[in-house]
């Protein structure tokens, strides 16, 4: 029987990309892989035939020529089909390691290094109001993996030093045959570095590292707030046999402030006053962030008025420049008054015509009552088809 269409095989059109062609082939050659199916020459045959058509199509002179002149002109170009496979592990070993759990094919797995890089470490840090606004120096302490101060962080003795693996003769890897397939595996013996330890450090037994406290001094910028997180680089734990260390992540946490409240740059405070100063005007003093300002209250200041101070809030933790302090003002009312006083106020009152031009006004609560209303009767009910 002649040849199937290489195409038709890994069931993709003619104008099929490389990408289309390799996921195609990758998916036969997992459903019909001989170890996943042992005897069964059906699922052998299919495998030979996918791994066949996909050398055709994934090498572009091949596939022109097939294009051309069908399974004649490759032949005249001398390719005769399937190769075997080791042959075939050899060339396409990326597409089953992608799936396959083996160590590599034919001798192709990679020898690893014995250096590995250390772990990242997450700290949470505590903060005052006004050590986050305007930044700070804090230690923190840590327990974790240092280098070895005997062996300087190789694992060896000092004096000796690593030397050629002899289970796998410094290759990393030991090569089995099974069947078909040469099968790589890492070597138990040097955990697939090809170097051992001839003497192991006597303080660190060999693993380059110890647990010990350390203490890492943090910078911390100005205008950081509750959640931000700082990265020190290589402040984490040391890495294996000489490997890189890991960095240290510090989260933030900002206790609140007793009389002011954050929005991203800005502040927001209180000051009270006497109805006497709302009404007549006076200046007060008042704390912030850089210390006392003078804040000037304006005849008639009406309860709840807000002065806005520009560029005293929390410094920009990117960019330039800081943002603004709101200061609402609270006028005090006193519960009670002397005679006298309240005699005065009287005065005051039939003076103003306060009493008579006094009208009833609704409560902002009753405004909003009602648009509450109008707006529900305007909703239309939702209608179900029949």
């Amino acid at each position: 029987m002649g040849k199937r269409d290489y195409y038709e095989i890994l069931g993709v059109p003619r104008q099929a990309g490389e990408d289309e062609i390799k996921k195609s082939y990758r998916q036969l050659a997992l459903k019909y892989h001989p170890d996943r199916n042992p005897g069964d020459r059906e699922a052998e045959e299919k495998f030979k035939e996918a791994a066949e058509a996909y050398e055709v199509l994934h090498d572009s002179q091949k596939r022109q020529l097939y294009d051309a002149y069908g399974h004649e002109g490759l032949r005249g170009s001398g390719f005769s089909g399937f190769r075997g496979f080791e042959d075939i592990f050899s060339s396409f070993g990326d597409i089953f390691q992608d799936f396959f759990s083996f160590g590599g094919f034919g001798g192709q797995a990679q020898q690893r290094t014995a250096e590995r890089p250390g772990e990242d470490l997450l700290v949470t840090l505590h903060l005052t109001f006004e050590e986050a606004v305007s930044g700070t120096l804090k230690d923190v302490d840590l327990n974790t993996m240092v280098a070895c101060s005997r062996c300087s962080g190789s694992g060896a003795e000092p004096g000796t030093k690593q030397t050629t693996c002899p289970a796998c003769q410094g290759s990393g890897q030991v090569v089995q045959s099974q069947g078909f397939f040469r099968i790589a595996t890492s070597c138990v013996r040097c955990q697939g570095t090809g170097r051992v330890l001839v003497s192991p450090c006597k303080q660190c037994q060999g693993q380059g590292r110890l647990r010990e406290k350390r203490r890492v001094q943090v910078k911390v910028p100005a205008g950081v707030d509750s959640g931000t997180r700082l990265r020190l680089r290589g402040e984490g734990e040391s890495g294996y046999r000489g490997g890189v260390s890991g960095d240290l992540y510090v989260r933030v946490e900002v206790a609140p402030h007793p009389t002011m409240e954050r929005d991203g740059d800005n502040l927001y405070t209180k000051i009270s006053i006497s109805f006497l100063q709302a009404i007549l005007g006076d200046t007060v003093e008042m704390p912030t962030l850089d210390g006392q300002k003078t804040l000037t209250v304006a005849p008639g200041t009406q309860p709840g008025e807000v002065v806005r101070f520009p560029g005293e809030g929390v410094p920009k933790l990117r960019g330039y420049g800081r943002g603004d302090l709101f200061v609402e003002v609270e006028v005090r009312i006193p519960k009670q008054v002397t005679p006298r006083q309240e005699e005065l106020l009287r005065e005051f009152m039939e003076l103003e015509g306060e009493k008579e031009s006094h009208k009833g006004k609704k409560w902002p609560w009753s405004r909003h009552k009602e648009h509450e209303k109008d707006t529900l009767s305007n909703v239309q009910p939702e209608m179900n088809p029949s």
